[in-house]
């Protein structure tokens, strides 16, 4: 009697659950799909992206856009908000340069369950972004490895081929890098410079190391921030480059429209421009129209990434359960991402997709190559645990120890000790 009493209570826990379950599905389905959610953006993109393809497919969830520009304190307004812990918005968008510091903050919806319903699809770099102690807090629906893009008239100029497996083998590492610099300045009278300015190489080489800035509460030198202060004076020493030429000047976009001249009124030739996805379209194809087939791209000599945008939710959001819907389909669902790669172009940090969508490209602007294949190869190699939220800060500092290197006059020791000195105060504050 006792087996038997202990059997048929075991039977009727089991159909309870599964009645619960039953029961529950529809709560759940309803929790998810239902309600309202205040979602913040520095961008219109994440707008449009609701409005076209997440609201169609959730009509029961009220969604409340709210989009600041980067330069128009869209971080400061977040953090009071974080900081008060009171209507915060539910979801929002956070960018490459910042996110990490959210990430680490103690203030965000944990996410790991969206990413292990996911997992076997999503690419790692972009899940190692938004992971800290081993639970992820922000998802992105993109992934934005960096290429050289190079001038294939220039190419076949001064290398005899623009076919870029050859071109790669000329720019395989640092060392073929920088004997590849002097080659296009020796061959074209010091008119072809392989680059705009050297820093258009701080992403590869930091990229490039194997530890972060900081490990156990101290300042690591990694040798990549070394060889990145020793090709930064050899650029500048043997005029490789434009001083003027930095990131984002006149200068910098004149060189892609062949328009870029030095101090004497010369013309001069820039070979190549390091780029991640988005600078092919917003960047190359918004600002020199005219070159277009004229480009190519290659990995160049350093595996790496820049930029991308990453969702995150409030860790006290009044409905978690449609801030992580929300997330999930934004950043994982099959049908909306493959319809956002064939319209937009844009690398999904999505692999099923990709390796779905991937074979079915040719861009006219890179002269016919399969940007979208190569794009998807690079971001394999991409490392996501190198992110912290202290980097900020930290490339103040190192940018201000580069220049004291290359033209402060100071050694490279010196200029690390000073670097290492503020980072050292930075960190007890």
């Amino acid at each position: 009697m006792n087996k038997l009493f202990k059997k048929e209570v075991s039977r009727g826990i089991l159909l309870l659950g599964i009645i619960l379950v039953f029961a529950m599905a529809p709560i759940c389905a309803h929790a998810q799909n239902s309600g309202s959610l205040t979602v913040w953006s520095f961008t219109n993109e994440i707008k449009d992206m609701i409005n076209n393809h997440y609201k169609p497919a959730h009509s029961k969830v009220k969604i409340t856009f709210s989009m600041t520009e980067l330069d128009k304190d869209y971080r400061k307004k977040l953090d009071t908000l974080l900081a008060s812990g009171k209507k915060a918005p539910d979801v929002f968008a956070l960018e490459a340069a910042f996110v990490r510091k959210y990430v680490e903050s103690g203030q965000l919806l944990d996410l790991t369950d969206v990413y292990m319903a996911n997992r076997q699809k999503l690419m790692q770099y972009p899940v190692d972004v938004g992971t800290y102690n081993g639970r992820v807090y922000a998802l992105s629906w993109q992934a934005t490895p960096g290429a050289m893009f190079y001038r294939r008239s220039l190419a076949k100029k001064y290398l005899g081929t623009d076919d870029p497996k050859t071109v790669q083998t000329y720019f395989a590492n640092i060392n073929k890098f920088l004997d590849t610099a002097k080659l296009l300045k020796t061959k074209s009278n010091g008119a072809c410079i392989v680059v705009p300015q050297y820093s258009e190489l701080i992403n590869p080489y930091l990229s490039g190391r194997s530890s972060p800035w900081i490990v156990n509460g101290k300042l690591v030198i990694d040798p990549m921030v070394e060889r990145f202060m020793d090709m930064a004076k050899t650029v500048h020493d043997s005029n490789y480059h434009i001083l003027e030429a930095y990131a984002w000047s006149d200068q910098w976009y004149a060189g892609m429209r062949d328009e870029l001249k030095d101090g004497s009124g010369k013309a001069v030739e820039v070979f190549a421009y390091f780029l991640p996805t988005w600078g092919l379209s917003y960047v190359l194809k918004a600002n020199a129209p005219a070159t277009s087939g004229d480009w190519a791209m290659i990995q160049g000599p350093i595996p790496y990434s820049q930029g991308g945008t990453w969702l995150a939710a409030w860790k006290n959001t009044p409905n978690p359960a449609a801030a992580k819907e929300l997330i999930r389909y934004l950043t994982a669902a099959d049908d909306f991402m493959e319809m956002h790669a064939r319209v937009t172009g844009d690398l999904v940090s999505n692999q099923t997709v990709v390796d779905r969508v991937k074979g079915s490209y040719s861009e006219p602007f890179l002269g016919g190559q399969n940007h979208y294949a190569e794009f998807a190869e690079m971001a394999k190699n991409v490392n996501g645990k190198l992110l912290q939220g202290t980097d900020y800060d930290i490339m103040v500092f190192f940018s201000e120890a580069v220049n004291d290197f290359v033209f402060g006059g100071k050694t490279m020791k010196d200029a690390l000790a000073g670097f290492t000195t503020k980072v050292e105060n930075y960190l007890k504050r």
